[in-house]
């Protein structure tokens, strides 16, 4: 399949105008395909040649403007349409397309639970043409009527109000002017919630199965929907606009969610089957709100060609954190972004593959899909918090409303946004523009503090690195009273970098930290005696915000090899026992978990720091015993599950069907300790199908593949090897089950003969299952246990001497720069 290139695209949107898209899918003729008729209705400025894309089963037909065309002259997805004649034009297309099984394309799927068929629409990046005939560029804007067959008993979604109009057949509102690949359809026999806000149609639907856990958390989500609809309004001059607002929450899907102009796609994972924690609901709630930007950054206003990504991604990152924390009781969302979201960022903007948030040279739409990482959204989003910052609020929003207004239901680019922005302020926009979002990397800002007279210092920063920021720098004291422990802030200073000399700051602090309310993106480092009162009091910081920027300042410290993976537990099991903040406690014993004992300690140490981390988790259990903080207890237990080195402790728990003081094993708690016991050898086939029998949900059946993958079995692991690698049968979801199971540090061993045949294995899969399970290849399947130097020369050699997909090269750059860090971290952590 040829993928289209920037020059490609541009060429052809000087060439044509699209008017109109008619198209009928019919979803009642079977398991493995549809019917999609196409009808386009456009017009070329000039005479020419050009190409339609259409990625089919099989092309039953072709006309333009009333001649036919042969289907056989397809080549790929693109079907030549030569000696166009200038003026209007008709291209009607009838194909047999195929259902998707990688939640690309229209991905089918039955629920296990009750046998029950759904099927829904995932056209992004350039998966519209798996489902109909489209000239498939953001750039080429075009209104579309929609209408589907469905069997009997189901219900259709769409972009605009859908209406059954009898035996089976729904049509939907024409949209506005949109683009191919924000075109949604969502078919099932859905479970709804339906209610009008403003005089609009808002909606909820899931799965018939999931139908008791939506209906319990509806209020909420409509609660959050309503808020943010209302503050976008006050934010924005220009209204919503599309005709109704829908949240459809759909299986197996690729993304978080999906910014279908009104009909918004989430993966159902956030219909909540078991107990989550404030802070996860705190996470949903902000995938609502960015999801609801994206009707203005993105679906109003489109980017042109995907180097402007960002104009999309970090915009709604922004805007969703912002909103939430204005809109909603979800007061504190900064933090989170902080703790993960940013974390994301710093990570991907360390790696070979980095690229600017704003990149130049984005020639394809393959390599436009690498570019949706920590950069886009993450490090994007922190850029446009410094922004405003610098910017100031009210010129920012000036700024996007100017932007809304002059390129409303059209495209625009980069300059267009800067030039929108640079009309409400003095300050020089471009300038910022270049320094950060056409660069790379992160900066590192570390504080020196000299002593003055009369017992006064001053301070001056050092920037590694080449852009401006506007931080505010927390000067903390330690409190003399009867507590300790305490930290009081005493002043918070702000600070243009580059900085004109040294700043004041009268006596010396206990603590002084940079980038204090973390409003800018880079890396911060402590002056000696500051990282003394971090080591001792950091849990005495008052504010979240402010401990988050400490946390973060050390997982970067450990990653640079500049602090001990072993420092880093200690300071955990010091001050995690105190946090109250659950965002910060899951991302510390996530980090600590993940990186630190599975990847940064050698395997010799690896036992002592799952022993620290069960101790740590035990006395979170214990200090929540009198249920005062159920989320803490959930993630306590969670980790205490984790990082079990032994079977009875959560062998009782699995057996007793409750955790001692609560809370009881829902289906998501047993999973994990079934897991668990599976890596440890605790359990068997026989146990996994009995718990597959008590919960047979699709949730159920990826635990249980997840669980059968991780038996310390030769013939387990040669079943799953050969269901991932060998056979094309698994589902994307299925897929990363199987291989969250298969590698296990504590299985080294076993699983030593697969490392190399991971490399000569994924890249066949890639390449033809597609971007999704590539991805997936990547990321889960990747032996990411294996922190070895012959590791990282089996990557390089399949990087040097193979041809992976795009998607599986970019993957394994990142995996293998990994690795590497992972070595350098241990080398560095040697005694002298």
């Amino acid at each position: 399949m040829s993928v289209l290139t920037r020059d490609e695209a541009q060429t052809r949107a000087e060439l044509l105008d699209v008017h109109r898209y008619t198209i009928e899918l019919d979803l009642t003729g079977g398991d493995d395909t549809f019917d999609s008729h196409t009808r386009i209705a456009f017009s070329a400025r000039t005479d020419g040649d050009t190409f339609v894309e259409i990625k089919p089963a099989e092309l039953r037909s072709v006309t333009l403007d009333g001649h036919p065309l042969d289907p056989r002259d397809l080549d790929g997805n693109r079907l030549p349409l030569k000696n166009l004649t200038a003026g209007e034009h008709e291209l009607r297309v009838h194909a047999a397309m195929r259902y998707s099984r990688t939640g690309e394309g229209m991905h089918r799927f039955t629920d296990p639970t009750d046998g029950a068929t759904y099927v829904y629409t995932q056209l992004f990046l350039d998966d519209v043409q798996r489902v109909f005939a489209a000239f498939d560029q953001p750039d080429l804007k075009a209104v579309f009527e929609l209408s589907v067959r469905a069997p009997q008993e189901w219900t259709v979604l769409a972009n605009g109000i859908t209406e059954h109009t009898g035996d089976g057949h729904w049509r939907a509102a024409a949209t506005p002017p949109i683009s191919t690949y924000l075109v949604a359809v969502a078919a099932g026999p859905w479970h709804s919630v339906r209610t009008e806000h403003r005089g609009l149609p808002f909606g909820l639907h899931c799965r018939r199965s999931l139908a008791p856990y939506l209906d319990a958390d509806a209020d909420e989500l409509l609660d959050i929907t309503r808020a943010c609809y209302d503050r976008y309004h006050e934010k924005f001059d220009e209204p919503y606009p599309f005709d109704s607002y829908d949240q459809a929450f759909v299986p197996e899907f690729n993304a978080g969610a999906m910014e279908n102009p009104g009909l918004v796609t989430f993966r159902d994972e956030f219909v909540y089957r078991s107990a989550v924690t404030d802070t996860e609901r705190q996470t949903r709630a902000m995938v609502v709100a960015h999801e609801m930007a994206h009707m203005w950054f993105g679906d109003l206003v489109t980017l042109k060609w995907w180097d402007d990504i960002w104009l999309n991604e970090s915009f709604a990152e922004y805007m969703g954190y912002q909103t939430l924390t204005e809109a909603t009781r979800f007061t504190d969302t900064w933090t989170d972004f902080g703790v993960t979201r940013k974390a994301w960022g710093y990570d991907a903007d360390q790696r070979p593959s980095t690229h600017p948030v704003a990149p130049e040279a984005v020639d394809d739409t393959a390599s436009a899909l690498l570019n949706f990482d920590g950069i886009s959204y993450a490090k994007g989003a922190g850029a446009l918090r410094q922004l405003v910052a610098w910017l100031g609020e009210k010129d920012f929003l000036a700024g996007i409303n100017t932007h809304f207004a002059r390129h409303r239901f059209a495209n625009a680019t980069l300059a267009d946004f800067i030039d929108s922005l640079a009309g409400a302020t003095e300050r020089d926009v471009h300038a910022w523009a270049d320094a950060w979002l056409r660069t790379t990397g992160v900066d590192t800002l570390t504080p020196h503090i000299a002593p003055g007279d009369h017992g006064t210092c001053a301070l001056t920063v050092d920037r590694a690195g080449g852009r401006p920021h506007r931080i505010a720098v927390g000067l903390y004291d330690r409190d003399l009273g009867d507590d300790g422990g305490q930290l009081v802030l005493r002043e918070r200073l702000h600070l243009d970098l580059p900085q004109d000399g040294a700043h004041p700051v009268g006596k010396r602090p206990a603590l002084l930290l940079l980038n204090d309310g973390d409003l800018t993106y880079a890396k911060v480092r402590f002056d000696p005696e500051s990282f003394e009162t971090v080591r001792k009091d950091l849990s005495g910081l008052p504010a979240p915000l402010s401990r988050a920027v400490v946390w973060n300042a050390l997982r970067d410290a450990v990653r640079d090899g500049e602090l001990a993976p072993g420092a880093y537990l200690e300071t955990a099991r010091a001050h995690l026992p105190l946090e109250t903040d659950l965002a910060i406690v899951q991302g510390v014993l996530a980090f600590a978990a993940t990186h630190i004992t599975d990847r940064y300690l050698t395997p010799e140490e690896r036992p002592a720091a799952l022993a620290t981390l069960s101790e740590l988790c035990r006395d979170l259990i214990r200090r929540t015993e009198d249920g005062d903080n159920p989320g803490l207890r959930l993630i306590a237990v969670r980790h205490r599950i984790a990082v079990a080195a032994h079977p009875d402790t959560i062998a009782a728990w699995l057996a007793d069907g409750t955790v001692p003081g609560g809370p009881e094993l829902d289906p998501e708690l047993r999973w994990r300790v079934l897991a668990r016991l599976a890596v440890l050898g605790a359990t068997d086939e026989a146990a996994i199908a009995a718990e597959l029998e008590r919960d047979p949900s699709a949730t159920g059946q990826e635990g249980a593949a997840r669980c059968r993958a991780a038996l310390p079995d030769p013939e387990a692991k040669a079943r799953a090897w050969e269901a991932m690698f060998g056979s094309d049968e698994l589902s994307n979801y299925l897929f990363a089950a199987t291989a969250r199971g298969f590698w296990q540090p504590e299985q080294a061993d076993l699983v030593r003969e697969y490392v190399p045949r991971y490399y000569a294995d994924a890249i066949p899969v890639a390449e033809r299952r597609g971007p999704a399970i590539a991805a997936a290849v990547g990321r889960d399947a990747f032996p990411a246990h294996a922190v070895d130097a012959d590791t990282l020369r089996l990557g390089e050699e399949c990087l040097r001497d193979a041809a992976p997909t795009p998607a599986l090269r970019r993957a394994l750059v990142d995996q293998l720069d990994d690795l590497a860090r992972a070595l350098r971290v241990r080398e560095s952590g040697r005694p002298a």
